[in-house]
């Protein structure tokens, strides 16, 4: 049984197809190590929301939960919105740690990437 897993956090959006470059990533991480459990999850407009996320995953067998921002930059949604999420989650999974990391667009290596496929 797996015990850390990942949520890839993101707005979402009421075109199903938005989610499709969140999706890619999670395929590429599941390519990359298939010992990791893996889910999606969207503030709104799209589901999994974040709670039935974490819940899939706990339920597997998950007692770590890494929440990533899929997000650029650090607006209130991930300054406020999603700290609050984590928590509340904390709360109903007392025995679950959560960890909620850095947005993505915040590492430097996203910005390197980033950069270099504009210069291309």
């Amino acid at each position: 049984m797996p015990e850390h897993a990942i949520v890839l956090f993101a707005h979402g959006s009421r075109d199903p197809l938005w989610c499709r470059p969140i999706e890619a990533v999670a395929a590429r991480m599941r390519q990359l190590d298939p010992t990791v459990p893996v889910a999606c999850a969207y503030l709104e407009s799209m589901h999994p929301d974040l709670s039935a996320a974490a819940a899939g995953l706990i339920a597997a067998g998950a007692s770590d939960v890494s929440v990533v921002p899929m997000f650029l930059g650090v607006g209130r949604h991930a300054r406020e919105d999603l700290p609050a999420l984590v928590s509340a989650l904390a709360l109903v999974h007392p025995r679950v740690r959560f960890d909620l990391r850095q947005a993505m667009g915040e590492d430097p290596r996203v910005v390197d990437l980033m950069a270099e496929i504009a210069l291309s």
